[in-house]
């Protein structure tokens, strides 16, 4: 830290699906931990965990408002900014919404962190994943929160930058409003390492294991030993099948049923983080005619990093795609034969009953609409 400062704030903008919500879970965990080494990630009471108090934040701070009740996030920014003020030593901002805000957001998060007195040293940190990986994750995200969009139309939209996703994972945009007024040593890119990379994974939740962590440390000037405590939190990747399940169980319960609370609890909670996880129905990498595209993609963020001299923890060759092996077959989660999602579809209803016996009155509650649902996929 400088001189003058006697704060330095860490703003970690995303991008999404790159051990966001590990690491946000594990500061959390050890909040008390590092707050007593000068390092904090503020929340805003007891009963609002900083994860979400830092959501909330991001969304007011760009003007928007989903996620939960109407007006849920509206004053979260200046509480946020008014606790970071309070702090002195490190403090940590993290939300992968930040990403792709724009500019006047992004001017508007720097003044208001650094406040009038000068004494606030800002950083900027991104975690960046190759597309390889990136985008099939991406895909699955946004099932899991209730898109229906086919794997083809959503990576014919990502190519054209026409996503929310694609602007987040873009990393010249991305840096390039971020970057602005910053000196590039305080603008910090912490790649996600490649598996069979060489480096040390060792199964943690984060994409890319326990390496990962020991990458975000090193871009917050975090000491490991400070942060002890493990996360338990995935959020893990699903088969071409049951993705396939997932999107036609979406389109089938409609929109206002998966606006609702319960559609978290119950499809993605149970469902697409729980009951469906590893079940053996072939990875959803990209396509085989996305493979040069996603090769240029990466060559010309890593010429963006080359050049702007900012930060690099890890490795630029992470941010390379790594094509599958000539044994490695690719599956089409548009084109499920009907008998994987068979299978697929029974563990899901099997869950899904067990829930509702579990429950007072399943009857009142959206499992038994599920129910119905994934019969009416059995039966077609």
């Amino acid at each position: 830290m400088s001189a003058a400062a006697r704060r330095r704030v860490y703003l970690h903008i995303g991008a999404p699906k790159t051990g966001t919500t590990y690491l946000q879970d594990r500061l959390s965990l050890n909040a008390k931990a590092l707050a007593a080494h000068d390092v904090h990630f503020p929340t805003r009471s007891a009963l609002v965990s900083p994860a979400l108090f830092h959501f909330r934040a991001a969304l007011d701070l760009q003007g928007q408002d989903w996620g939960g009740e109407p007006g849920h996030a509206e004053g979260s920014w200046d509480a946020l900014v008014r606790r970071v003020r309070r702090r002195t030593g490190t403090v940590v901002v993290s939300h992968e919404i930040l990403a792709p805000a724009g500019a006047e957001h992004v001017a508007k998060a720097k003044r208001d962190l650094a406040g009038p007195g000068g004494d606030t040293e800002i950083h900027v940190v991104y975690s960046a994943r190759d597309l390889g990986r990136q985008l099939p994750a991406a895909w699955q995200e946004s099932i899991k929160q209730g898109r229906t969009w086919s794997y083809r139309r959503f990576l014919k939209r990502a190519r054209r930058g026409r996503t929310w996703f694609a602007r987040s994972f873009d990393l010249p945009a991305v840096l390039g409003t971020w970057s602005a007024g910053l000196p590039p040593e305080r603008v910090h890119v912490v790649t996600v390492p490649q598996r069979g990379s060489g480096v040390s994974v060792t199964g943690a939740g984060a994409p890319g294991g326990d390496e990962l962590w020991l990458r975000f440390c090193r871009a917050f000037s975090i000491d490991p030993a400070w942060a002890p405590a493990e996360s338990e939190r995935t959020n893990p990747s699903l088969g071409a099948a049951e993705s396939a399940l997932l999107r036609r169980l979406n389109t089938s319960l409609g929109r206002r049923t998966r606006g609702g609370p319960d559609f978290d609890a119950l499809v993605r909670g149970l469902l697409a983080e729980q009951e469906l996880v590893g079940r053996e129905s072939g990875r959803v990498g990209l396509p085989p005619r996305f493979h040069d595209w996603a090769e240029e993609q990466s060559e010309r963020w890593i010429e963006w990093v080359e050049a702007s001299g900012v930060h690099v923890v890890g490795d630029v060759a992470d941010l390379r795609p790594v094509r599958p092996g000539p044994d490695e077959s690719w599956n089409d989660p548009d084109r499920v034969p009907p008998r994987r999602q068979l299978a697929a579809a029974v563990d899901a209803l099997a869950a899904m009953t067990r829930e509702a016996a579990r429950r007072e009155d399943p009857d009142r509650q959206i499992g038994s609409r599920v129910r119905d649902q994934a019969r009416r996929l059995l039966d077609s």
